[in-house]
């Protein structure tokens, strides 16, 4: 894999969702803290791969609230202003199995007032935020008023346990898919979402629905990228697994990184996305989660780890 392009000029990502901590739990160990939340990990991570980004939020000014700025900051990621609140922070404690697979029980809330936000190339959002009222309203109305020629970007990351029925979340997911030109899900996603249905069947109802990008996940399996009528299935990197926290979430950013690196967008807004970009794409956004799998947390690669000399 060789790598991308510089990032062409004038680029800015924002990305609107959750911000919170992760409280880890492993069998045997005491609890570890990290900052955590789908969007941030995705702000995050876009950051650490050098592109300006920024995350629209809710935090409390509190500890944790404090915890979660600096880790940004240390990313070069801006907090929307705005985005600090009188409520505490939200939690999520994360139950690690033997395997380092997680899951999650959330104490979260999710309101934002109606933003005033910058000018961005791409907007990015995804999970509770783009389903837990009353946040999510927010959400999609930023979607479905962008200025023609953004690029926006959804991964549904479904949390069962916070989001409502599954009749409510395929509501709000497929609503908010239907604004957006990149749609990335899990396996276990698609399976919780459309039980019974294919993953070939999934993506073509997303792509005739009119997601230029749909991607899925598959853990060790690696994943599936489509667009118009060509699927490219790759494996993923061998690695030693720390744990899974994030991998999902550096898989968006590596993608969504390589799509601005490889000048891949107006692709993608005009469904002109080939075979030979799903390959070299879904390849960068696996290296990128094949990474963050390799160590502790939600801890994604920098340009340098992503390209490695």
């Amino acid at each position: 894999m060789t790598a991308a392009d510089d990032l062409p000029d004038n680029i800015r990502a924002l990305v609107i969702g959750e911000a919170l901590i992760d409280i880890v739990r492993r069998p045997g160990s005491p609890p570890v803290s990290h900052p955590g939340g789908s969007p941030m990990n995705v702000a995050y991570g876009l950051g650490r791969l050098g592109v300006p980004t920024t995350l629209a939020t809710q935090i409390g000014a509190d500890a944790h609230g404090d915890d979660i700025a600096a880790h940004l900051r240390a990313a070069a990621v801006d907090l929307l202003p705005g985005s600090v609140a009188a409520a505490a922070t939200s939690t999520a404690t994360a139950l690690l199995d033997a395997d380092g697979a997680a899951t999650y029980d959330f104490d979260l809330r999710w309101e934002l007032p109606a933003l005033t936000l910058p000018a961005a190339t791409l907007i990015h959002t995804g999970s509770i935020a783009a389903v837990l009222r009353p946040g999510a309203a927010e959400v999609h109305t930023v979607f479905t008023t962008a200025p023609v020629g953004t690029l926006l970007s959804y991964d549904p990351n479904v949390r069962p346990g916070i989001m409502g029925s599954r009749a409510e979340v395929v509501n709000a997911v497929e609503g908010l898919s239907a604004a957006a030109h990149i749609v990335k899900m899990s396996d276990e996603d698609a399976a919780w979402l459309y039980p019974g249905r294919s993953l070939d069947q999934i993506a073509r109802d997303y792509l005739d629905a009119g997601v230029a990008l749909f991607a899925v996940t598959r853990g060790g399996d690696g994943a599936r990228l489509s667009a118009g009528d060509t699927t490219v299935e790759l494996a993923a990197d061998a690695v030693t697994v720390v744990d899974t926290i994030g991998a999902g979430d550096s898989f968006m950013s590596g993608l969504l990184y390589a799509i601005l690196a490889d000048r891949a967008v107006e692709a993608v807004l005009q469904n002109a996305v080939q075979a030979a970009d799903l390959d070299r794409l879904g390849r960068i956004a696996l290296a990128s989660a094949a990474i963050t799998v390799s160590r502790a947390g939600a801890n994604p690669p920098t340009v340098a780890e992503l390209y490695p000399a």
